[in-house]
């Protein structure tokens, strides 16, 4: 069976410039994606002050459902709440969801963030999907990344295929290792490692391996650093690729990331 997903900060459905909302051009976005399951992160639960500026181009619908449309069932994990609305990650699917919980895993009062844990019932199974979005400092990260690790062990079967997505703020690759090593997970660019170039053929020679890099994904319209990542288990990965060009560099500061999957 063959599984579409994506992951994508849509930051909070505004522009990066001037805050101007984008949440109608961002679902026509989604729905070229033609993906069977989305983990969205700063997804916009509400925001009284947008809604009220913006009334003719701020959904009445919380963002989640309103970009679910009818093709996907729509779960929100709230993170981050305030007087005049709150925020958090969301999954879309186009199957089933069984059940969610979300796991509040902020390291410290300025940076809300969870991990929201969605099983998702396909034609060939369930599916453990965790949408994440780590802090701004590696030593949130480290302890959020712990946190991940214990989630996923403790909520989900061995062996069960398991997708972890979502912005990792992980720009010097600092998580990739324990998160293979632990959860047998691999990165779904990690299978493209051979058009990698030939540092990583010296690498093979001196016996060190290939130098294991996710793909490039902030800024938006000049991806440089490395945030977003798909880790998987128990699927094989047969494509991903980050989507770049001019209507994706408006809708958000991150660029979204696509990947086609197979469930046996």
């Amino acid at each position: 069976m063959k599984l579409r997903i994506a992951t994508y900060n849509i930051h909070k459905g505004v522009s990066s410039l001037r805050s101007m909302p984008r949440v109608h051009a961002l679902k026509q976005a989604l729905s070229s994606m033609e993906a069977d399951i989305l983990f969205l992160q700063e997804v916009q639960g509400r925001h009284d002050k947008y809604a009220m500026k913006h009334a003719n181009l701020w959904p009445e619908q919380e963002q989640h459902k309103f970009l679910a449309g009818d093709s996907h069932e729509a779960v929100y994990g709230m993170n981050a709440v305030y007087d005049h609305g709150h925020h958090g990650n969301a999954l879309l699917s186009r199957f089933p969801v069984v059940s969610s919980t979300n796991k509040d895993v902020s390291d410290h009062a300025y940076e809300a963030r969870g991990i929201l844990h969605c099983i998702v019932e396909t034609p060939k199974g369930q599916v453990h999907c965790y949408v994440i979005h780590l802090g701004l400092f590696a030593g949130s990260r480290k302890r959020q990344t712990e946190q991940l690790i214990e989630a996923v062990t403790t909520s989900s079967p061995p062996g069960a295929p398991v997708i972890i997505a979502g912005d990792f703020n992980d720009w010097t690759n600092q998580l990739s290792e324990s998160l293979r090593e632990r959860l047998g997970v691999t990165e779904v660019f990690d299978e493209d490692l051979p058009s990698r170039g030939f540092g990583s053929y010296l690498r093979t020679l001196s016996g060190r391996g290939p130098k294991m890099k996710p793909a490039r994904t902030f800024p938006a319209a000049l991806p440089w650093l490395r945030l977003d990542r798909i880790y998987v288990r128990g699927l094989h990965i047969e494509t991903a690729e980050v989507l770049h060009g001019g209507m994706w560099a408006k809708l958000s500061d991150h660029a979204p990331i696509i990947a086609s999957l197979e469930l046996k």
